[in-house]
């Protein structure tokens, strides 16, 4: 490990957006124009290709990580209103859907969206088919607590059709997964995975999580190397973001037994070179992928893309969101639905879609966002070529080049003749900082606000 360069990034570190999407959603506003909403479905061409994303903000306990829109309930009777609240979601999109549309991608998340019984998966599944067409290579993917996970729910999911899961594991060191009141001991995954593949569900992915209590370069490399037993397609590794401001539950974790920045680094690094060492490809900042898999394919080919789920293959030209908190993305910007319940539920049985915000997207935000997608993806991004795609001067990011300019200086990023930028594969874990040059809405560091993670 190049101890220089761990102390020149950790000095650099500081409060930036993980960039799945850009603007990022702290810049979405209020929609007060009627229709709104309809008329971007309108909008879009009776060939588009749309994915899907349904949000299931429930779960039994609550994991005092977690950063999404989620409650906890003993009781199904809240998740079994909420499905029907999200079925007259869906119903009402019916109208505005195209016959030539079809849906290439479909991602459940949460929350937990193991909370729905069998037959009511299904019957939301029946839904989804009766209202949109799915393509023949669609893929059916679906975030998964293992501890969720019975023959009866897995064999509904194949029957649905569903292809990919993703398994929320974050570390197989049961003190570590106790410490923030998710016990989870490893065979629970692994007679999850198992139950999996045997109904013909074989494309597992497996999250993990560094940054949290009790964690150590000894333990987490262990827990790594567990990961051989089940071998799943794809790993993301993604660093806890602290943010008890946001979220009052983390208050409930000891500051004292969080890594310090140093070794949130030394686990990150100890991730890339157990993964590497297994085979695995390195995606971006926090994916990996088996050399065959379809992500891997995307990097070569540089169709890979982020959006809320992390790094992605989906290329579809429009994302509808369902459920309370979803983010959709249409040609124009992004919408959101209304995150909280009661609002929710109030469009819903008002007869209304419940979308409550939006973010146009300017020709300024289409150029940055570029860039900061392709540095996100790629580690690299050639100016010149942005700059020429959208008709503007190739000094447009004149001001952005002077400011990287230290960088340069310190070795961690490389901007040569012709404008393109290579950032040091040693120092990837400067990424979203280096990406955050380009974010037109971003306050400087000295004026940073309590409202993203830190990014190392």
């Amino acid at each position: 490990m190049n101890h220089t360069l761990k102390s020149l990034i950790l000095s650099y570190d500081r409060q930036v957006p993980r960039y799945t999407s850009y603007p990022t959603a702290p810049q979405f506003k209020d929609i007060t124009e009627s229709g709104f909403y309809e008329n971007r479905l309108a909008s879009l061409d009776e060939n588009a290709r749309l994915s899907l994303y349904v949000h299931v903000p429930f779960c039994q306990r609550m994991c005092w990580y977690c950063g999404c829109h989620t409650k906890v309930t003993e009781r199904y009777a809240p998740v079994e209103d909420y499905l029907h609240l999200m079925l007259r979601e869906i119903d009402m999109l019916a109208g505005h859907i195209k016959a030539g549309q079809r849906v290439s991608h479909l991602h459940f998340g949460g929350g937990s969206p193991t909370m729905l019984r069998s037959v009511d998966f299904e019957k939301f599944m029946d839904r989804l088919h009766k209202v949109f067409t799915f393509a023949d290579d669609a893929e059916l993917a679906m975030e998964v607590d293992p501890r969720g996970v019975t023959e009866g729910r897995v064999a509904t999911y194949a029957k649905a059709g569903i292809n990919r899961i993703s398994l929320g594991v974050q570390d197989f060191n049961e003190k570590v997964m106790e410490s923030v009141n998710r016990p989870q001991p490893f065979f629970v995954t692994y007679d999850a995975v198992n139950l999996l593949r045997s109904y013909g569900i074989d494309k597992i992915n497996v999250d993990f999580m560094y940054g949290l209590p009790y964690q150590t370069p000894e333990t987490f490399g262990k827990s790594l190397d567990m990961l051989k037993i089940i071998n799943p397609d794809r790993v993301a590794v993604f660093g806890y973001a602290h943010v008890p401001w946001l979220k009052k539950h983390m208050r409930l974790l000891d500051d004292k037994d969080l890594p310090d920045n140093a070794l949130r680094y030394d686990l990150n690094e100890i991730a890339y070179e157990k993964l590497t060492g297994q085979g695995y490809v390195p995606i971006g900042i926090d994916h990996f992928a088996r050399m065959e898999d379809s992500m891997v394919a995307a990097r070569t080919k540089k169709q890979l893309r982020r959006n809320f789920q992390g790094y992605t293959t989906d290329n579809a030209d429009a994302l509808l969101g369902i459920g309370a908190s979803s983010i959709g993305k249409f040609p124009q910007g992004f919408t959101q639905n209304a995150v909280a319940m009661p609002q929710y539920r109030e469009k819903i049985l008002a007869g209304e879609l419940p979308v409550l915000k939006f973010r146009d997207v300017s020709q300024d935000d289409l150029i940055r966002g570029a860039v900061i997608e392709q540095l996100m993806c790629y580690f690299t991004c050639d100016l010149a070529s942005v700059c020429k795609k959208f008709g503007v001067s190739p000094e447009y990011f004149a001001k952005e080049c002077r400011e990287l300019q230290r960088y340069v200086d310190d070795g961690v990023l490389e901007i040569d003749r012709q404008n393109v930028l290579s950032i040091n594969p040693q120092a990837r874990g400067m990424v979203r900082i280096i990406a955050s040059a380009f974010d037109a809405y971003l306050p400087p560091a000295a004026e940073t606000i309590q409202r993203h993670a830190r990014a190392v």
